[in-house]
């Protein structure tokens, strides 16, 4: 089973494209934590490290596509090492001045959010240029979405050994030195140096143009909202079954869930339509959010999650193949970090409304959010089953790191076909 991934990792830079794109994306990654970690750590309330955390979700939801904008038009290194490195000095200035005066501490987050780089739009574009076989794009698309559950998985790890080992505040300086190292071995990389997008046609909305992308992120935007409310019906569970060590449990069996599927997924081939294939993983991915609603003792609830967690990575996998399908020429990693900001976006809305619903009818029915939220995304899917069908434009021209690493050429199989 692992042969495929095998094959992929053994081409000329993939490895190191996607290890440094993990590593790059992990201050992104730890965010949220290590500003709760920091801020209580200076004295400033939970309430406090809430605003400061949701400043610079929000921020990084802007940033992302306007600088996948920036990457399409002026290729990556040009935007991601100076992304990297903003956002860093930003995050350090929040590291360094704390939150008093809290003017400063709410400019820096947003600032280190608005600058985080697109390294995970951008190394979606990057496949083509570095693999050159049938499927194996596809086969990528599902090994980096099983690589993002393994940094979400140990991100959270290293960043409280490295509080526990040192500070808060050293901690928030370390991991966002080794972000901007990890950018920069991604951008000095032969395949991001000598990528060019294809020609592109001016248009203000730019990725947003394509229905079919806009569909795409309609329904992504519920799946979005089904792992936002996750999270906060599990703490309700786990405050009557254990407390932080069972929500712990809950939140890794997710992880282990995306993990398993995700792989099993990436590792043989598929044949036909991507979108009606969708339809079905994000049907699948509804109904096992369901069982959660029984809700018995730990172990066996740790069991249920991995089997909500198990259709989520072949679902984001699928997607991106959509993606690739329907961004306009020119605009590839804008179109991919469209996506990364619609499901940033939709989790927020679904941590704010499963609050309430949790509040108001406990843990039960804030499970029922997840997979009411799956059943939306899957209506949106068959509505717009049309539109995700139809060919795409095609997106990505990938430049040659052979012969000639200053000419761009088109990948050796379009979109479609790879589908």
């Amino acid at each position: 089973m692992t042969g495929a991934y095998v094959e992929i990792l053994r081409a000329r830079h993939a490895a190191r494209l996607l290890v440094g794109t993990l590593i790059g994306r992990l201050p992104n990654a730890v965010a949220a934590l290590a500003i709760l970690l920091f801020v209580r750590a200076e004295g400033g309330s939970y309430t406090l490290a809430g605003g400061l955390a949701a400043v610079y979700g929000v921020a990084n939801a802007v940033g992302q596509p306007l600088l996948g904008r920036l990457v399409d038009l002026h290729g990556q290194p040009r935007v991601q090492l100076p992304a990297a490195v903003a956002s860093a000095l930003a995050m350090a200035v929040f590291a360094f001045v704390g939150i008093d005066p809290l003017g400063l501490a709410y400019a820096s987050v947003a600032a280190a959010g608005l600058f985080t780089p697109p390294l995970e739009g951008g190394l979606r574009a990057l496949w083509s240029s570095v693999l050159h076989k049938d499927g194996q794009v596809h086969t990528a698309y599902a090994m980096d979405a099983v690589a993002q559950e393994v940094m979400f998985t140990l991100g959270p790890l290293l960043l409280t050994l490295c509080a526990s080992l040192w500070s808060a505040q050293a901690a928030l300086l370390v991991l966002n030195v080794i972000g901007v190292l990890g950018a920069l071995s991604v951008v000095v990389s032969p395949p991001s140096r000598a990528w060019r997008s294809a020609p592109r046609e001016a248009h203000w909305l730019g990725a947003l143009r394509s229905a079919g992308l806009l569909a795409l992120l309609a329904s992504f935007l519920f799946v979005g909202v089904a792992m936002g409310s996750i999270a906060v019906a599990a703490v309700s569970y786990a405050d009557d079954h254990g407390g932080d060590v069972v929500y712990g449990w809950l939140m890794a069996g997710l992880g282990l869930g995306a993990l398993v599927g995700g792989t099993v997924y990436g590792a043989r081939q598929w044949s036909g339509e991507p979108a009606r294939r969708l339809r079905l993983l994000v049907a699948l991915l509804a109904v096992c959010y369901l069982p959660l609603m029984l809700m018995p003792g730990a172990v066996a609830m740790t069991l249920l999650a991995v089997l909500a967690g198990v259709f989520l990575a072949p679902c984001i996998a699928c997607a991106f193949v959509l993606v690739d399908r329907h961004a306009p020429r020119g605009t590839v990693t804008e179109a991919f970090s469209w996506l990364v900001t619609t499901f940033t976006v939709g989790a927020s809305v679904g941590t704010g409304l499963a609050g309430p619903v949790v509040e108001a009818g406990g843990a039960f029915w804030g499970f029922a959010v997840p997979g009411g939220a799956g059943a939306v995304s899957l209506l949106v899917l068959m509505a717009t089953g049309r539109v995700l069908a139809a060919p795409g434009r095609g997106a990505v021209v990938a430049a040659s790191s052979e012969n000639d690493p200053n000419r761009a050429v088109e990948p050796r199989f379009s979109s479609g076909d790879r589908a």
